[in-house]
């Protein structure tokens, strides 16, 4: 790859350049504000991308400039229930703060999408903060938007609980 060309490839989990880039990228996103603010575990470092790769339902997205790892976008496949389908949910988006601005999450999610749709998928979802604006934008201005069956039972809200 050419130095100031960006690449958008699916990633191979057995390659070495896009393992390293996998943990670089994810850990860099870790230590973002957006991201929680602290960088992964030891743990999580070493067994990643073994771990992801033992995972059939899984799949990422990378972004390079020239041989520099940039973007990153994590997938896990799901089931929709209601539509009886796979489903997938983005789970990561990380660009560098070095590359933002340039188009190249809307790349990496255009490339997630093809390939959901090669899986069947209904449909992609994603979780993102309020406060990460520039990053809902994104995502409303390539069609996401809040999730609601009902508009008189309100949106759905994400919740979490640790185990």
């Amino acid at each position: 790859m050419m130095a100031g060309t960006i690449a958008v490839v699916r990633a191979d989990y057995a390659e070495p350049t896009h393992a390293a880039a996998l943990v670089m990228l994810l850990d860099a996103y870790a230590s973002d504000p957006a991201g929680g603010g602290e960088g992964l575990s030891g743990f999580a470092k070493e067994h990643l991308v073994a771990s992801l790769a033992a995972r059939p339902q899984a799949f990422s997205v990378l972004a390079f400039d020239g041989d520099q790892p940039v973007g990153l976008v994590n997938c896990i496949e799901g089931f929709s229930t209601f539509a009886c389908k796979p489903l997938v949910n983005v789970h990561d988006v990380a660009v560098l703060a070095s590359h933002r601005g340039r188009g190249i999450a809307e790349r990496m999610l255009a490339q997630a999408e093809m390939i959901a749709r090669e899986r069947g998928a209904v449909k992609l979802t994603l979780e993102v903060l309020s406060g990460n604006h520039g990053a809902v934008r994104l995502y409303e201005r390539i069609g996401f938007a809040g999730y609601q069956l009902d508009p008189a039972m309100g949106t759905a809200v994400f919740l979490q609980k640790w185990l």
